[in-house]
């Protein structure tokens, strides 16, 4: 009979490090696509309010802080939670201009526009590859492998 020991030892100030390059990456995945869908001037554009400021990563609860003075300011783009970022739009005419690509749209800005502006981002779609490629390209800077 052979008797084998083995002792492991884990490097758990590593593995903290490397959980946290996962979140990173993943919320700098997010941000990556939303600047490729904005490149790729495919989201109706007016005033370019709802492909700006009225669209931003979401990811857990925002988190807020109040200085001595009373005001106040809220970080819209927060931590992930669960490992899940969405992108949101906030427009009013959003979900309408999404779901409608039967719309007549204004290509005097965006020369792309048109409803359903991230289907080639989905499975099925052109760069359906493009996030998991962005999250693997950043994971390895980030975590330095």
């Amino acid at each position: 009979m052979i008797k084998v020991n083995s002792t492991v030892n884990f490097n758990m100030s590593r593995l903290r490090q490397l959980t946290q390059a996962q979140v990173t990456a993943l919320e700098q995945t997010a941000e990556a696509l939303h600047t490729e869908v904005v490149q790729a001037q495919v989201m109706p554009r007016d005033t370019g309010a709802m492909q700006g400021e009225r669209t931003f990563i979401k990811a857990g609860e925002p988190i807020t802080a109040t200085y001595e003075n009373g005001s106040t300011a809220v970080n819209s783009i927060t931590k992930e939670q669960g490992g899940k970022v969405s992108i949101i739009t906030t427009s009013p005419q959003a979900r309408r201009l999404y779901f409608h690509p039967e719309y007549k749209f204004k290509k005097e800005e965006n020369p792309n526009a048109g409803g359903m502006w991230y289907k080639n981002w989905l499975p099925g779609g052109k760069n359906e590859d493009f996030a998991a490629d962005a999250f693997k390209k950043l994971y390895r800077r980030i975590s330095g492998l």
